[in-house]
């Protein structure tokens, strides 16, 4: 078996491995943003709760939720806030939306690896697929004798790069999506976190 996955590594000039390597890049990356828009939507959750006991203009509250959240995304709008608070509703709204376009990038951070995935994963497989059939149609040249059922076996190897990569772009284009999709929720509970730090700290 394993003897069968290095010739067919080789016959592939070296795809396969390299094609595994993407897949557990992916996966690596999955895992990674899985467990941090897990934690990011469930800390955003909680802060938006916290909030809503907040008093109007109550800064000292607002501190405080601002130190508990302080390392989440959504908590760097609750200090932006305290560190703007004074100031008028169109100011505090300005230096709250700058906060938004900071943490974006946090957001979708590695996910671009994933996209590369989805194109790089189904390519690797149509080449491996393609070599694996020159070297299948360059046999026959050499040999005509040779029976037709004695070539689809090869040529049935030849079509599990394709397989392979695929399943590389389907099990990443799940997930980016997934996780796009996580993006926007982060983002409604950032405007919504927003307005709730303006309605309660900016000055008319």
């Amino acid at each position: 078996m394993l003897e069968d996955v290095i010739q067919y590594s080789k016959d592939s000039w070296g795809l396969i491995p390299l094609m595994v390597v993407v897949f557990i890049i992916g996966i690596a990356v999955i895992i990674e943003r899985y467990f941090f828009f897990s934690t990011s939507i469930k800390l955003g959750q909680s802060l938006d709760l916290d909030l809503k006991r907040v008093d109007q203009d109550n800064l000292a509250d607002v501190k405080k939720v601002a130190d508990h959240y302080s390392k989440s995304a959504q908590g760097k709008l609750v200090l932006a806030a305290v560190e703007s608070h004074g100031k008028s509703e169109e100011a505090l709204e300005r230096d709250i939306d700058e906060t938004i376009m900071i943490q974006i990038p946090r957001l979708d951070r590695n996910l671009w690896v994933l996209d590369t995935c989805v194109t790089l994963g189904p390519l690797l497989g149509l080449l491996g697929t393609i070599i694996h059939m020159i070297q299948v149609f360059s046999v026959l040249a050499a040999n005509t004798s040779q029976k037709v059922s004695s070539v689809t076996g090869p040529i049935a190897h030849a079509l599990v790069a394709t397989a392979v990569g695929l399943c590389i772009a389907i099990v990443c284009v799940i997930f980016l999506n997934h996780f796009n999709k996580r993006i926007r929720l982060v983002v409604n509970q950032m405007e919504l976190i927003k307005s709730m730090l303006v309605g309660r700290l900016a000055k008319g």
